[in-house]
């Protein structure tokens, strides 16, 4: 008996049906941050099994918040194909976001990489894979995935982590970013952290609740990530990301070629003035002590380096 639409939504967890339809509201606003046809269309296909998420208060700022950084992701994936217009970009952790859609400049190699049962999802939802659009069903942390987009390894990469390595232990999240970087040199990274402060914050908030995932890795500073391409042997350490000017600096002496993490910029929600936030914008000072959530932009060591 073929599964009915409640049946397959079910399926999926309300995360991830949640940022559905709040993509979905938003690309209805006139002033709307972000345009995610696919979340109206799957949200007006389904409204019955949607239509929960209109009983539920939700707050306005976490909305807009929510959306702003998605905005951001799309844009970082927009100005690395404006630079590669032929790279490959592998979406960790994609959930039911649209981004290929959103972003496809006509050349891009896409991967839309989940667990197992994330992916069977979107192929029940959203169809099968394209001719530059592939689905990966499998932890971030098997090295299968690695295997199956290095068939492109002579192009330029990039890497979005949206909203995933949060949940993964610090040691994890420094084997994944060495072996991209050792397996990719001059690959781009792009991810959010949070401070270690606010991991714990999160997760004495959640201990009373339902809710059994726990965040597990945060940083203070990108300079921590940067650390670790230092640890290779001989490699320099760097430090800070690259100024108003465009210079970044450096410090360390002999190093490997193209062993060094750098980080290019970062992002925050209080970094430009968002009319939306204009409320809020007393959080501003906060937010900058206590960084609940920032957008990191790295790169992996240097093409041709190692």
């Amino acid at each position: 008996m073929p599964e009915t639409q409640s049946q397959i939504l079910s399926a999926a967890s309300e995360t991830s049906l949640m940022a559905v339809y709040i993509r979905a509201m938003e690309s209805q606003r006139p002033d709307a941050l972000i345009k995610d046809e696919k979340a109206v269309a799957l949200v007006a296909q389904m409204s019955d099994e949607f239509a929960r998420f209109e009983q539920i208060p939700m707050n306005d700022a976490l909305k807009v918040m929510r959306n702003l950084a998605t905005r951001e992701y799309d844009r970082q994936a927009r100005d690395f194909l404006a630079r590669h217009p032929d790279a490959v970009v592998v979406h960790i952790g994609c959930g039911l976001d649209s981004r290929f859609e959103r972003v496809d400049n006509g050349q891009v190699e896409w991967y839309d990489l989940d667990l197992p049962e994330v992916i069977e999802l979107r192929r029940k939802l959203y169809g099968d894979e394209g001719e530059r659009h592939h689905l990966l069903g499998c932890s971030v942390l098997d090295n299968a995935w690695l295997e199956a987009v290095s068939v492109h390894r002579q192009r330029p990469f990039l890497f979005l982590a949206e909203v995933v390595l949060v949940y993964l232990e610090q040691e994890q999240v420094k084997s994944l970013v060495l072996r991209l970087r050792d397996r990719f040199p001059g690959a781009e990274l792009v991810f959010d952290a949070c401070s270690p402060l606010h991991v714990w914050v999160a997760n004495r908030q959640t201990a009373s609740s339902k809710l059994k995932v726990h965040l597990q890795w945060g940083i203070w500073h990108g300079q921590e990530v940067e650390k670790w391409g230092a640890s290779t042997p001989g490699a320099a350490s760097t430090s800070g990301a690259a100024s108003t000017s465009g210079a970044a600096s450096t410090s360390g002496t002999a190093s490997t070629p193209g062993a060094a993490i750098r980080l290019l910029d970062e992002w925050g929600y209080f970094d430009e003035p968002e009319p939306r936030l204009a409320p809020l914008r007393w959080l501003r000072p906060l937010e900058a002590a206590i960084r609940t959530s920032r957008i990191y932009h790295f790169q992996l060591g240097q093409a041709g380096g190692i």
